[in-house]
């Protein structure tokens, strides 16, 4: 290539760049001042009605004591709009829902379809009937105790139903019941007694719920006892915590974890407003502890299904050393078939920021199977799209099974 050519591809890269850099500072992060400033005033209406202190703000055991599950309480605090309140009142009926404070100060309540809103407030298309209570068909693949199995060599031992806030969008949301309740030790013990009867076990996922909300003696017997495991090379954890309730990412946490090396953590942002001074503080920590963090991001129709949102998520998390792992295709969960996006759309996002950023900054985009027969890299030479739009996909083990695929649907036109 000449210096002429050369000059006039870099002028054509610095074009795209430029754009892309104009595209993203439209995209909200939690650090802009503008938004730094609305958590502020959120924050303060909060304590204000529970009479509270900033040192109770930052406890975790006052933020799950103090999570907002009541319309009432949600009105007393923000005045919602009277549709909003009777659109809650109405889910309640049939889901639970609890936000925690930290998370519920991030929602900006003057936008209807506020992204973290969606992610946190019941939504009055929940109530559809739409979706499967169980999808992924966790209770056809559990052979002991709370262990979810589908592949040869690792497994997930499920440790709770409690989470620092229950996503709108959540795949366990039949498990979320009426009260929070870990799992029973005889449980806890017949998974781990299955784990060491079957040796072929190398990777461990302590998931639930979320396990973070466990104490951390609690969480630090079930570390220890799998870690004494000769034949388990890997403990991973898979926790929302530190988006919902980052203060529970404290020393003394972070000290009884970095003891159980090679221990891995993956975490679930999914919109750039969830990245906040909070949240970096929680996850510098956890990487300085040395405990590598990946994202789990989930692909949300009017919350990230955006090349350019997608694009300044991954390189913020970069920033604050957490690796993008997996955009997940949303399950075909009841009650949340609204959140779901048509796979191609999925696949443009994941073609676009090929070339647009590092190979670091891009996901694997993921399909579970469903039959609970594993998860399915998403991209044009593995799928095939028919007719009516829905798709064949091929398992890890060459199956190929018909999945329904869904057009992505405005959330302005469900609630007209």
């Amino acid at each position: 290539m000449t210096n002429v050519e050369s000059q006039k591809r870099s002028s054509e890269l610095h074009k795209i760049a430029i754009e892309n850099d104009l595209k993203k500072s439209e995209v909200d992060t939690g650090t802009k001042q503008e938004i730094v400033n609305m958590t502020k005033l959120n924050k303060e209406k909060i304590l204000k009605y529970f009479n509270a202190s900033l040192d109770d703000w930052q406890s975790y055991n006052w933020q799950i004591s103090h999570r907002i599950s009541n319309v009432q309480v949600l009105n007393d605090i923000f005045k919602l709009k009277k549709d909003k309140y009777t659109e809650i009142e109405e889910v309640s009926k049939k889901y639970r829902w609890s936000i925690s404070p930290y998370y519920l100060s991030l929602v900006d309540f003057n936008n209807s379809l506020d992204e973290i809103g969606l992610m946190c407030i019941p939504f009055i298309y929940e109530i559809n009937n739409d979706g499967e209570l169980d999808p992924m068909s966790e209770e056809f693949t559990n052979p002991a105790g709370s262990i979810t199995r589908r592949y040869p060599d690792r497994l997930i031992i499920n440790v709770t139903n409690m989470c620092g806030m229950y996503c709108r969008f959540c795949q366990r949301k039949r498990n979320i019941g009426e009260i929070d309740s870990h799992k029973l030790s005889s449980i806890i013990d017949e998974s781990i007694r299955y784990i060491e009867d079957n040796k072929e076990i190398r990777d461990v996922l302590i998931t639930g719920g979320d396990p973070l909300t466990l104490s951390n003696k609690s969480l630090e017997n079930i570390i220890s006892r799998i870690r004494n495991i000769k034949h388990v090379e890997i403990i991973r954890i898979g926790t929302r915590i530190p988006v919902t309730i980052p203060a529970r990412i404290d020393d003394s946490l972070v000290n009884m974890l970095k003891k159980y090396h090679p221990l891995y953590i993956n975490v679930q942002f999914n919109h750039p407003r969830e990245i906040t001074k909070e949240t970096i503080d929680a996850c510098n920590k956890l990487a300085d502890a040395g405990i590598p963090l990946g994202n789990q991001a989930v692909l949300l129709n009017g919350i990230n299904n955006d090349k350019y949102v997608m694009l300044k998520l991954n390189q913020e998390l970069l920033k604050i050393r957490v690796r993008p792992y997996y955009i997940f295709q949303a399950k075909n969960v009841l009650g949340t078939t609204h959140f779901k996006c048509d796979i191609k759309d999925g696949i443009e996002i994941v073609n676009f920021l090929r070339g647009n950023t590092s190979g670091l900054a891009i996901p694997t985009y993921i399909v579970n199977a469903p039959s609970g027969l594993g998860k399915v890299q998403l991209a044009k030479s593995n799928c095939e799209f028919l007719e009516d739009e829905n798709i064949i996909i091929r398992t890890w083990e060459g199956k190929e099974l018909l999945y329904k695929n869904y057009r992505t649907v405005k959330l302005e036109e469900l609630i007209k």
